[in-house]
C-alpha cells in the first residue's frame, strides 16, 4: 500500500460522504482510507458501509479526544508507506494522488502540505471564506505558503508525511488548535525535509455561517499562541496583524473625529479585498461577501490570539 488517508471526524457524516465520493474518483488508486470516528454522537457508520465496496477502507470508533490524538490513532492503524491527512470538510480533486506521486518522485519530502481552494459548488459564503483563508491580503498570507524548505508549515486539512517521519516525530503533540503548525516546526527541527506541493490542492468547505467561521478562526489565533509557547520565535510580527486590525476596528468610533485617516485606511483595505476576490473568484457576489468574511476572519483570529496571550492559556 502506497498511501494511507487518515480522516478524523466528529459528527459530520454528510461531509465524510462528499469526501469519500471524491476519493472514489481518483485517477491513482494505490491508497487506503482510515476513517477515525472521534466519539461522535452522529456517526459515519452508514457512510463507511456505503463506500466499503468502492474503497479500501478501515473504520474505527474511539472516545472523543480531539483531532490530534485521533490522527495519531489512525497512524497506528495505517498500512501505507506514506500517510495523508484530510479534514472531513474537504473535497479532493481527481488528480491529487497523481500530483503527489509525481512530485515525490522528482523531489522527495518527509512532510508536505498543499493549499486549499473554494469550489463553484460551494455556497457563495463558503467560497468567500475560502478566498479569505487563502488570500495574501489576510491571515492567508501568514499560513506558510512559501516554497522554501524549512519555512513552510503544513496544515492538517491537507498534509502528508512518510511513515519514517511519523516514527521519528511520534505524530501530533497538541490535541487541537495549531497541532499541525507545532508538528511542522518540530519536524523541521528534527532535520526532516518539509515542503509545499503547490499543485496538490484540495477544495475546502470551511463553515456554513459567519458565526461558526468566527469561532473557528478564533481557535486558530489561540493555537498560534500555544505554538509560540512551545517553540521560541514561532510568533512573528505578522501574526500580530489580525490583533492590530481588531484593535483599530474597535477604536474607529472613538477616534474618528481626531484620526479620520483610520477609517480611510480600512476602506482602502476592504476595497482591495473586494477587487482581489473578484479577480480571483471571477464572481462579484463572492467578492461582496469576501468583505464581511475577511472582517470576521481577522477579528476572530485577533480576538483568539489576544485572549490566549492575556489569559495565559
Amino acid at each position: 500500500m502506497r498511501y494511507s488517508v487518515i480522516i478524523p471526524v466528529y459528527n459530520r457524516p454528510g461531509e465524510v460522504d462528499e469526501l469519500l465520493a471524491s476519493l472514489c474518483k481518483q485517477t491513482y488508486t494505490n491508497f487506503e482510507v482510515v476513517l477515525v470516528e472521534d466519539g461522535s454522537n452522529v456517526t459515519s457508520q452508514d457512510v463507511y458501509e456505503k463506500y466499503s465496496s468502492q474503497l479500501t477502507i478501515q473504520y474505527f470508533f474511539k472516545p472523543n479526544s480531539g483531532p490530534g490524538p485521533s490522527r495519531n490513532f489512525g497512524f497506528t492503524k495505517a498500512r501505507g508507506d506514506y500517510f495523508i491527512v484530510f479534514d472531513s470538510d474537504c473535497v479532493i480533486p481527481s488528480e491529487y494522488f497523481f500530483v503527489v506521486e509525481k512530485h515525490l518522485a522528482h523531489e522527495p519530502l518527509d512532510v508536505w502540505g498543499g493549499p486549499d481552494r473554494g469550489h463553484g459548488d460551494f455556497t457563495l459564503l463558503q467560497q468567500a471564506m475560502a478566498y479569505s483563508m487563502s488570500s495574501v491580503l489576510t491571515t492567508g498570507g501568514i499560513r506558510g505558503g512559501k516554497k522554501r524548505v524549512g519555512s513552510f508549515q503544513a496544515r492538517s486539512f491537507n498534509m502528508g508525511m512518510s511513515r519514517a517521519a511519523y516514527e521519528k516525530t511520534g505524530g501530533f503533540k497538541f490535541d487541537r488548535y495549531a497541532e499541525d503548525i507545532e508538528f511542522s516546526l518540530r519536524a523541521g527541527k528534527l532535520g526532516l525535509k518539509v515542503g509545499l506541493i503547490t499543485e496538490a490542492f484540495v477544495y475546502h468547505k470551511r463553515r456554513a455561517t459567519l458565526n461558526q467561521f468566527f469561532r473557528q478562526v478564533s481557535n486558530f489565533g489561540m493555537g498560534r499562541v500555544h505554538v509560540g509557547r512551545a517553540h521560541r520565535g514561532a510568533i512573528k510580527l505578522t501574526h500580530w496583524f489580525p490583533s492590530f486590525f481588531l484593535m483599530g476596528l474597535c477604536a474607529i468610533p472613538v477616534t474618528l473625529f481626531f484620526f479620520p485617516w483610520l477609517l480611510i485606511l480600512y476602506a482602502v483595505y476592504l476595497f482591495a479585498v473586494f477587487f482581489d476576490s473578484w479577480r480571483t473568484t471571477n464572481n462579484v457576489r463572492v467578492a461582496f461577501l469576501s468583505i464581511p468574511s475577511v472582517i470576521v476572519q481577522m477579528a476572530g483570529y485577533g480576538s483568539g490570539f489576544l485572549k490566549a496571550l492575556i489569559s495565559g492559556r
